[in-house]
Formats: structure tokens, C-alpha cells, sequence
């Protein structure tokens, strides 16, 4: 059993309090949304401090890699090709006439469901021939983090995780002849983020990978 006292209601806000409170909050987040959400979300920058702070470079960095997604995505598509089934799937993304104020709630963590919302789970597996290599990449933004882990299934591969994106590339880690390998693969910068593995062995190899985390697509690249 839990007791709890009731409120005083001389410590309760007025009304009027609550009314202020309520239009300062809308104020600051049209602020927040003309000089941080259009720069850095849509490259849309009307009092050019976005430019000033680098946000609208980020924001046409994330124009490009959606675009880009959604070209491989297309050519998926059209080539009736199947590779990932997402375990879970991933949060829908706002429609164009969303509200504009929820989005600007959910980007500066207000909302902590947001960040649940953000991220999503996959497992593909690839059968490498004697000689033969594959590149699987996530689509992450700087700073965002994505659990893996992959596994030969009992065979040896070479890898190489690695990232690319706006001209910046980076190497994370390589390997010779490795049977697994597991961690959390953070992004350096705004790009494509993962593996190439290729099969040095005499045999036919199935490499499985599983990953969760904060990106918005995987695909394969080669």
C-alpha cells in the first residue's frame, strides 16, 4: 500500500502561469526550428545562422543520403530483390505536412520515445564463393551507435569495417581469417557505415549478420 498527501493548492500554477509557460515554449521552438531544424533537417537556412554554424551543410548532407537511399531502395525494388526482412520494423518517417512543432520536440530529446522510435534491427546473411567479397552498409548519422555482431557459421573470412559519406572515409577495424567478430560500430561522420568480407577459402562461406541500433537503412553495396 502506498500513501501519498494531496497537493497544496497554493503550490499549483495559476492558470495564467500555465498560459505564459505554454507561449514561451512556442516561441522557443519557433526560434529553435528557423535557426536549427531547417538548417540542419532541410538545408533551409532564411536568417543564416545555419550557415554560420555548419548546420546547413548537414542538412544538405542528410537531403543526399535520403535521396541516395531512396534510389537503392527503387533499384531494389525494380530488381525484385529481397535481402533484408527487418525483426523489427523500423519508425515510419514524418509525412511532408507533419507538425513542424512535435518534430522540433522529438530532435532536441523532449520526447525520449523519439530516440526508441529511431531505431531498428536486422539480420542478413550472405553466401561468399572461394574468392568472392560483399559490402553491407548502414545509413548513420555522426555520433549515432549501432550494435553488431557477424559470424563465418564455423569458416574464416578477411574484413574490413570501414565508413564513407560527403567525402570522408575511415577505417574502423580490419582482419585476416577471422571467424566472428562483435561490437558497437559508432559513426564518425554522416555516411554509409560497415563491413566488406571476403572468402580467401576454398569453400563456399555464409557470413550472418545481425545489427540494432540508430540508423535509417542497410543495404548491401556490392
Amino acid at each position: 500500500m502506498f500513501n501519498s498527501q494531496a497537493p497544496n493548492p497554493d503550490d499549483l500554477p495559476s492558470s495564467a502561469q500555465l498560459v505564459k509557460s505554454t507561449i514561451l515554449s512556442v516561441i522557443a521552438a519557433g526560434v529553435l526550428l528557423v535557426t536549427v531544424v531547417m538548417p540542419s533537417e532541410y538545408a533551409i537556412d532564411p536568417t543564416g545562422l545555419g550557415s554560420a554554424m555548419g548546420l546547413t551543410e548537414m542538412g544538405e548532407i542528410k537531403s543526399q543520403l535520403a535521396e541516395e537511399a531512396e534510389i537503392d531502395r527503387q533499384k531494389n525494388q525494380s530488381a525484385g530483390e529481397s535481402l533484408i526482412a527487418p525483426q523489427t520494423a523500423p519508425a515510419t518517417a514524418p509525412q511532408e505536412g507533419s507538425n513542424l512543432l512535435e518534430r522540433i520536440i522529438r530532435e532536441f530529446g523532449i520526447s525520449a520515445a523519439y530516440a526508441q522510435d529511431a531505431m531498428r534491427q536486422d539480420e542478413v546473411s550472405i553466401t561468399l564463393q572461394p574468392g568472392e567479397g560483399a559490402e553491407i552498409k548502414l545509413v548513420m548519422l555522426k555520433g549515432a551507435k549501432a550494435n553488431y555482431s557477424w559470424t563465418a557459421n564455423g569458416s574464416k573470412v578477411n574484413f574490413d569495417t570501414h565508413g564513407d559519406g560527403g567525402g570522408e572515409s575511415i577505417s574502423y577495424e580490419k582482419g585476416r581469417g577471422a571467424a566472428e567478430d562483435s561490437g558497437v560500430l559508432e559513426a564518425a561522420f554522416d555516411g554509409n557505415h560497415g563491413w566488406f568480407w571476403r572468402n580467401r577459402t576454398g569453400d563456399a562461406v555464409t557470413v550472418t549478420l545481425k545489427t540494432d541500433g540508430a540508423y535509417s537503412d542497410i543495404k548491401r553495396v556490392m
